[in-house]
């Protein structure tokens, strides 16, 4: 099967072998595989712990071929993949927090992924489509998920007003759930004018290059990062309103570092959470996607084929489109 590879100097499009399902496993003729910048880091020699590795962590297809204990999936039918691989056993996983297991590991990641023909994954980690739905479509599901897990540690409250920095695809999907969470307004910074004009497209209140353009000289109650820029980090923590919120959710680099008032933290009681990745979010972000939260054809700005996967990477790293996708 052809596949694409990032080794430690270069990203290329090779034949493999085709992939046998464990046990346990389904093999999965991919439909669409999304780009993001979990790829970038792993390009740039950070997060997978072993090179060469094909990547891919957001994909859907069909069911191909099951190991011999799977019976929950049929041969034939269309699902999307949650790439989380917990061991099951550590302290974080005994205390059901999987998404900070001490031997996280993840399709596309740590083992071979989805930016392929096949990609193999455990059966209990494949959500069935309901009829209708695009399996290629349904390579959204994955970052939904991660959304709708930002979603779980923020609890938001009805009526709150939202900042968000960065309307790439994860800032619009976090915009798409404010609304269904009752935000009474969602405003979106970037520096990108096609972006703003997506989110302007998709109902945002007001999008905006910098957040000075913006009245409301009390705060937000909910500011949240889609960036991991350290700039944006540093800007939207001093734009929480008393008693805000602030969640990190975009992926800086590991050694960057943001500056914050500890003092006016404790004053002004704001909270500060993270968001990693996906936990017990996964089915709830698959049932949302078939009830429509997402417009697949405004989302994904670019379907190209697998042969491209190189430039489509490099298309992602310059910022132009939205969500990217592969296909075999």
């Amino acid at each position: 099967m052809r596949a694409a590879v990032i080794s430690a100097d270069q990203v290329t499009v090779e034949t493999v072998p085709d992939p046998a399902p464990g046990p346990r496993e389904v093999v999965v003729a991919v439909a669409g595989c999304g780009i993001c910048g979990t790829d970038l880091h792993i390009a740039d020699g950070e997060f997978a712990p072993t090179l060469p590795v094909t990547p891919g962590h957001e994909f859907a297809g069909e069911v191909v071929a099951r190991g011999r204990d799977v019976t929950e999936v049929q041969v034939g039918e269309q699902v999307a993949v949650d790439p989380s691989l917990h061991c099951g056993e550590c302290y974080f996983c005994r205390r059901g927090r999987g998404n900070l297991c001490e031997r996280w590991a993840a399709i596309g990641v740590s083992t071979t992924g989805g930016a392929a023909e096949y990609a193999v994954a455990p059966v209990a980690n494949c959500v069935v489509l309901p009829a209708g739905v695009s399996p290629a479509d349904a390579a959204l599901i994955e970052p939904l998920s991660c959304a709708v897990r930002g979603f779980d540690v923020l609890a938001p409250a009805l009526g709150d007003h939202y900042l968000i920095y960065g309307a790439g695809t994860m800032g619009l999907m976090m915009m798409e759930l404010a609304k269904r969470a009752g935000a009474a307004s969602v405003s979106m910074v970037d520096l990108n004018p096609a972006r703003l004009e997506t989110a302007k497209e998709l109902g945002c209140t007001a999008t905006v290059t910098g957040a000075d353009e913006l009245d409301r000289p009390r705060g937000w109650d909910v500011v949240i990062d889609c960036t991991g820029v350290v700039a944006a980090i540093e800007d939207g923590l001093g734009r929480v309103i008393r008693g805000g919120t602030f969640q990190q959710f975009g992926v800086a680099n590991e050694d960057a570092v943001a500056r914050f008032s500890p003092f006016r933290v404790y004053n002004q009681e704001i909270r500060i959470v993270g968001s990693m990745a996906v936990l017990h979010s996964f089915e709830r972000a698959a049932e949302l996607f078939a009830d429509g939260v997402l417009r697949p054809e405004i989302m994904i700005s670019d379907r190209r084929p697998l042969e491209e996967y190189p430039a489509a990477l490099e298309q992602f790293r310059a910022g132009v489109g939205r969500k990217i996708q592969v296909r075999p």
